[in-house]
């Protein structure tokens, strides 16, 4: 017997925005580069918030992977799912209600998603 998808109820507006700043904080710990926070509420119906950060090393995307998930697992007990190899330069985490992108700097240059998502408004900016 197959199941109907059902569209989840989105979290609590605040808790969602404090699990977005328990990301960016853990990943400003490990020295994250260029963080963006996004608000997406208004734009898609997939997530509210995107997370945007900036790695060096294949190492280091992996490592800040690691951190955010740690974190929020820690601090929300939430899980996180983490896709792609910090060797291809992206890797996303998706906590649902937030979504981490970690990047290469070649590879956010290249995919430009603050400009492909441009309609959603930046919450938060660290150089």
């Amino acid at each position: 017997m197959r199941r109907l998808a059902t569209t989840q109820p989105r979290g609590d507006p605040l808790n969602t925005l404090e699990l977005a700043h328990t990301i960016v904080n853990a990943l400003e710990e490990k020295k994250g580069e260029n963080i963006l926070l996004m608000d997406l509420q208004n734009v898609v119906s997939f997530t509210d918030y995107f997370v945007l950060c900036n790695g060096t090393t294949d190492r280091m995307l992996d490592a800040l992977a690691s951190a955010a998930i740690e974190k929020v697992k820690e601090v929300h007990g939430r899980k996180g799912r983490k896709e792609g190899l910090p060797e291809a330069g992206w890797l996303v985490v998706d906590f649902g209600d937030v979504i981490v992108h970690l990047f290469a700097p070649e590879q956010r240059e290249y995919y430009k998603l603050e400009e492909l998502w441009h309609e959603g408004k930046v919450l938060l900016r660290l150089q």
